[in-house]
């Protein structure tokens, strides 16, 4: 007996490879996930943050552009009623005028301030080659001399970008004497812009961008400001889809690149302020942390590598000094060996011999029990069909349909005799028992809770206190139970609230209602007909119901189905009570 139980020792060995494959397959699995959640947890969370810090931004961007606006707003107020400036209008000297408005221009801060007289002409300017230029045609001047306030307007420059300019009339006594136009700086906030934030622009009335900081979008709506990109390239698409494959869905594409879009409202003259924000931030905030957690991994996997070499090693050993006694042990059981397979040999084709006698009785036995059986409807189908076809040459086609319906019969007996013998392998009737159907409802309910609970359905069940006992295959009956439950399910999907209502009662019968609040059922009659289905294509064949139909018809009762007189559907099951119960019950 020591000498058998040695050569045992090797046999486990083939099993550790497969556990350590399990263990590392979960580990990569569990490391996989890890960082997948990471990357969707962080992303969410620094994408929101950036986003706030953008909102924040643009609220500063466009209080600032709108205090410069307010500001500028009350110079040409304030410069219309100058004494000074009067006086030139009147006496026509303007020898000191345009020194004293760039004396006016650093204390105001603005572009640029200009005088004309009553004509359109420039005659005192901070830019001294305006001098004697004519404005009678600028909007500023014409929309100046149609108003008693101060005008604001935009005008389109040669070199593409946008002047901004406030004008009002000069008046004395009545008497148009000329006009003050002051130029609003608002080309400064272009470049502030662009050392915070990726792409920022304001549009007017009309969505026209007037100022922005790229300079080739002003004059141009924001969808063609957008558009104005040369097609990336093959290299360019691939590096876009492997920087953004964990970010949130862009609001937009700028230069090919996913970015973040924040929008706010000026209140001025229906302007508003758009910015874009790259996710190249939440990228390598969010890269970070994963390759902390991917050197995690890797560290633990390397650690518990080494020590598996270890151990393997120390078992190599083992094995060493066990193979030297394990030779001293093989070379005494190869001559127990050579006399035992020489037996083995004997007594293999004994058995062989044994087996294949044992083979065909047993075949002989069946094979003359269902010859038997079937021999003799056979040869009666033989005779009925040379009848038939005599009668269908004689034109007697009555008559031959009378002996093919006996051969009908003949078929039906021979079904018969198969199924028997398919019940005897199957012993189906050992499963049968005696079941309380609140039991099959609750199991039913269990199989079926991740579905309701994905869903948020709200199930109400109403079930009797008494056990309510049937004779029928668990199995089965609760196959039904959770086809029904599955397509009061599938018709919810279109609910608000879906809900699913089991009541389970006894009369006559035991019987289980499922009721929900879906679309109803179109037709009634086909319902329980095999292949016929609502359902979209890929969700489902048709057969749930057709096979529970024939499963409560087979254990005694009957399956029916209505539409409820408030919506939705109802399905009955109804099974015989146990004789126990419906004698109490009586």
């Amino acid at each position: 007996m020591t000498e058998r139980a040695a050569p045992k020792l090797p046999v486990k060995s083939p099993a550790r490879p497969w556990r350590v494959r399990v263990l590392l397959a979960g580990f990569v699995a569990f490391a996989v996930a890890v960082v997948w959640v990471t990357n969707q947890f962080l992303t969410e969370r620094f994408t929101e943050s950036t986003r706030n810090r953008a909102e924040v931004r643009l609220a500063l961007y466009s209080g600032h552009l709108r205090s410069e606006l307010q500001r500028a707003s009350v110079v040409p107020l304030l410069l219309s009623r100058d004494p000074a400036l009067i006086g030139a209008l009147n006496s026509g000297d303007y020898t000191p005028t345009t020194q004293r408005l760039i004396s006016y221009l650093e204390e105001i801060g603005a572009a640029s301030l200009m005088l004309l007289d009553k004509d359109g002409r420039a005659v005192a300017a901070t830019d001294r080659s305006r001098l004697g230029s004519s404005h009678r045609n600028a909007a500023y001047f014409i929309e100046a001399l149609r108003s008693n306030d101060t005008i604001f307007t935009t005008t389109r420059t040669d070199s593409g970008a946008f002047a901004f300019f406030y004008s009002r009339k000069i008046t004395v006594g009545g008497e148009l004497m000329g006009a003050i136009v002051v130029g609003v700086d608002l080309q400064k906030f272009e470049q502030n812009w662009a050392g915070f934030s990726d792409a920022v622009f304001v549009t007017n009335s009309e969505g026209q961008i007037i100022l922005a900081t790229e300079s080739r979008w002003r004059g141009r709506t924001e969808e063609e400001a957008l558009a104005a990109r040369s097609a990336p390239n093959a290299i360019q698409r691939a590096l876009k889809a492997t920087t953004d494959w964990g970010a949130l869905p862009p609001d937009a594409y700028l230069s090919g690149e996913a970015v973040m879009r924040q929008d706010a409202r000026i209140p001025f003259q229906g302007w508003r302020m758009t910015s874009f924000t790259t996710y190249a931030s939440v990228r390598e905030r969010v890269n970070g942390v994963l390759a902390l957690e991917i050197m995690g991994f890797a560290l633990l996997l390397a650690g518990t590598f080494y020590l598996m070499t270890r151990k393997a090693l120390s078992r190599s050993l083992f094995f060493q000094r066990e193979t030297v006694e394990l030779r001293q042990l093989n070379n005494r059981l190869q001559r127990e060996i050579a006399q035992r397979e020489k037996a083995e040999k004997n007594l293999e084709v004994a058995e062989q011999t044994v087996e294949q006698t044992s083979k065909l009785a047993a075949l002989g036995e069946m094979s003359a029990a269902v010859s038997h059986e079937l021999n003799q409807p056979l040869a009666a189908m033989k005779t009925y069909l040379a009848g038939a076809k005599l009668l269908l040459q004689r034109k007697r086609p009555e008559e031959a349909l009378s002996s093919f319906q006996r051969i009908d019969d003949l078929i039906e007996r021979m079904g018969a005799i198969t199924r028997q013998l398919k019940s005897y392998a199957r012993k189906g009737g050992e499963a049968f028992e005696t079941l309380d159907l609140r039991d099959c409802v609750s199991s039913a309910l269990s199989m079926m809770e991740p579905q309701l609970k994905t869903r948020d359905i709200a199930v109400t069940r109403s079930l009797p206190s008494h056990p309510v006992t049937v004779r029928a295959d668990r199995i089965r009956v609760e196959q039904v139970i959770i086809n029904l439950l599955r397509n009061a399910v599938d018709a919810t999907k279109q609910a608000e609230r879906p809900e699913i209502e089991i009541l389970l009662s006894t009369g006559d019968t035991a019987t289980l209602t499922v009721r929900d609040n879906g679309t109803g059922i179109e037709d009634l009659e086909s319902l329980f007909e095999p292949f016929y289905t609502t359902k979209a294509p890929g969700d489902g064949v048709g057969l749930g119901l057709a096979i529970s139909s024939g499963i409560v018809s087979d254990l005694g009762g009957r399956l029916t189905a209505r539409n409820a007189p408030d919506g939705g559907a109802v399905f009955e099951m109804q099974l015989p009570l146990h004789a126990e119960q419906r004698t109490a019950a009586e």
